[in-house]
């Protein structure tokens, strides 16, 4: 494994291949988060499937963890090795002439994604897990008993107004992000054939779409609480 990494071309494949795994989590994480919107009976529901079934908890759940981990350290070395190889220095160089702005900042973009999730984590994932299996309630029920806890949590999150602008900024980075990480992906794989212009057009709609979608229902909950 280590040898085939080695590979610049293999590097860029696994990078592509870790990127259509986080892109089909981020669709099934919006699917069931845009539901808090719409059925939080049934939001509810769903999350506590999620929060208590062991495949997602003990299986995909890990694997999730490393497919984030693993994009981002390869795109920080993808991104080393590019600037490393640039060994001859241009009296002028009009970056803008060959790719888009996009293409070059990559990794800015993932780095405050990075933080962003960072905080995400801190916000949601680690109270669950010290919910779960530090203080032992599974039940996922509110204190009184009344109803599952997951849609009060979600909107209880947010209520500050800063939390809320600092998630819409996070998804604006993100649609940055997928804009160009979409087409380079299926580039990377070699999938450039008489299905890339309508692959094009349809990474434009999931890269605009799904955080615009993310940031609806942290407004919404704002508004509605």
């Amino acid at each position: 494994m280590s040898q085939f990494l080695k590979s610049s071309i293999a590097r860029k494949i696994a990078m592509a291949l870790s990127a259509f795994f986080l892109m089909v989590f981020i669709l099934q994480h919006f699917a069931i988060n845009i539901l808090s919107v719409f059925d939080p009976e049934l939001f509810n529901v769903v999350s506590h499937f999620m929060g208590t079934n062991p495949l997602v908890q003990f299986v995909l759940q890990p694997v999730l963890i490393f497919g984030v981990v693993f994009h981002f350290l390869m795109g920080f070395v993808l991104e080393y090795k590019n600037r490393a190889s640039r060994t001859v220095s241009y009296a002028m160089n009009k970056g803008s002439a060959n790719s888009t702005w996009m293409s070059r900042n990559m990794i800015y973009s993932g780095g405050f994604i990075l933080v962003f999730l960072v905080i995400h984590f801190i916000d949601f994932w680690i109270p669950e897990i010290k919910t779960k299996y530090i203080i032992g309630d599974t039940s996922g029920l509110l204190s009184d008993g009344s109803d599952f806890r997951y849609f009060e949590e979600l909107q209880h999150k947010f209520i500050p107004l800063w939390r809320v602008v600092l998630y819409c900024v996070g998804f604006v980075f993100l649609s940055l992000h997928l804009l160009h990480g979409f087409s380079s992906a299926f580039q990377s794989v070699g999938a450039n054939n008489k299905y890339t212009k309508g692959l094009r057009s349809f990474g434009k709609i999931y890269a605009l779409s799904i955080p615009l979608g993310f940031i609806f229902v942290a407004i919404f909950h704002h508004i509605a609480h």
